[in-house]
């Protein structure tokens, strides 16, 4: 028989065993313990080993002081112009006050999740469906503001509520695809005639500028041509006018008399009488005045000589006419003018440029506007106002 002292040291170690048991607890990081005494609340344990009154208190809750993360299934919520359209979301959540959100609430995330579902449908229920799917920041504001006003008092703080998807009905779901097809076909079609615009006003310019840059080159041309004849009549004349000066020179430097102009007329005689078509000569009546003359000058002649009239040192050369110095001048000139074509081609070039980025800049506007306002035409807009003259004379003026 078995001794009564030993079975009762026996029963007090397994009863101190099961007290040192229920008397230590070990509460981990990030968590807090809240130990009620017969059933109230007595004290809050925070992380590490903490030794309880066993059979007397009890830690009844283990709160996780983390953010927690609590996703909602899709709820039906119909919009302001009536179409059933499922929402779903997503709640960030921390835990501020351990007491409160043990006691205040009996189940805090099912008060969540239909405190969620209750604000969703008042907010959404005045909204179209349009601003139902572009405004989910405002959604998420204010379904943010309701929910933290009404879980501070559970000791709760809501951090964030996010929308993940709204989800129209399927027949609102085929028109917007279609609607979004259609815009996109227009922005194509609009690009698409943007670049055929841009290709015609580039074509248009180059015409325009190759043509300024083709009649500047054959007016250049011209120029250069005119001013070369220019100065080949300049030298033929100047050469003329030099034979002249010097025969005149020469004949006046002799000092001719009466009979050697008679003797040059008797000469010219008988050229006057050549050619095939003469077929009557008629001896001028001058010939008698010219024949005494030669008597005359022949006797004077003879005096002459014999008196030593003539005097060789009396004759001078003619001067040069000095026609390179108006050459040069004219040189220059060509110069000057070739130069100032040149600044005005230049200019004319900048002035492109200028127009080319004031048109590509309007690529922030509406296209389409922009598109109608200037398909007018592309390469009337890029020729220079000529003030109702013809425009390939304004070109060949320029």
């Amino acid at each position: 028989m078995p001794d009564p002292f030993l079975i009762l040291l026996i029963v007090i170690a397994v009863v101190a065993v099961v007290a040192l048991g229920l008397s230590v607890r070990v509460i981990q990081q990030m968590q807090v313990g809240i130990v009620q005494r017969l059933g109230k609340f007595n004290r809050e344990i925070g992380p590490g080993l903490h030794l309880i009154v066993p059979f007397i208190d009890r830690v009844a809750y283990t709160m996780d002081m983390r953010e927690a993360v609590v996703p909602f299934p899709p709820q039906g919520v119909i919009t302001e112009d009536n179409l059933m359209v499922g929402i779903d979301s997503v709640i960030y959540y921390q835990i501020v006050d351990p007491k409160r959100a043990a006691y205040e609430a009996q189940n805090y995330i099912q008060a969540i999740e239909q405190l969620t579902m209750t604000t969703l449908r008042n907010i959404i229920g005045g909204m179209d469906l349009e601003q139902t799917l572009t405004s989910r920041e405002e959604i998420n504001q204010k379904l943010r503001a309701v929910l933290d006003e009404a879980t501070g008092k559970w000791g709760i703080k809501v951090n964030r509520v996010e929308l993940r998807s709204i989800e129209p009905p399927a027949t609102i779901r085929d028109a917007m695809e279609k609607g979004a097809r259609a815009e996109r076909e227009k922005r194509a079609q609009i690009l698409l005639a943007e670049g055929q615009r841009q290709s015609q006003i580039l074509s248009a310019s180059g015409d325009r500028e190759s043509s300024i840059l083709r009649a500047q080159g054959e007016r250049e041309s011209q120029v250069l041509r005119a001013q070369a004849d220019r100065q080949a009549s300049m030298l033929r004349a100047e050469g003329e006018a030099q034979a002249i000066t010097t025969v005149f020179h020469a004949i006046h430097a002799a000092e001719p008399d009466q009979a050697l102009l008679s003797y040059q007329y008797l000469q010219m005689l008988p050229q006057l009488a050549q050619g095939d078509a003469n077929k009557v000569w008629i001896i001028p009546s001058e010939l008698n005045d010219a024949l005494k003359g030669l008597g005359g000058g022949a006797l004077g002649e003879v005096a002459g000589k014999a008196l030593g009239a003539v005097d060789p040192s009396r004759f001078e050369a003619p001067k040069k006419v000095d026609v390179f110095a108006e050459i040069a001048e004219s040189k220059r000139a060509e110069q000057a003018e070739s130069q100032a074509s040149v600044k005005q081609a230049i200019a004319e070039a900048q002035k492109l440029e200028a127009g080319k980025a004031a048109r590509l800049s309007t690529g922030g506007q509406n296209p389409e506007l922009t598109a109608q306002r200037d398909f007018g035409d592309p390469v009337a807009d890029l020729l220079p106002d000529t003030g109702g003259t013809d425009p390939q004379r304004a070109v060949e003026e320029n």
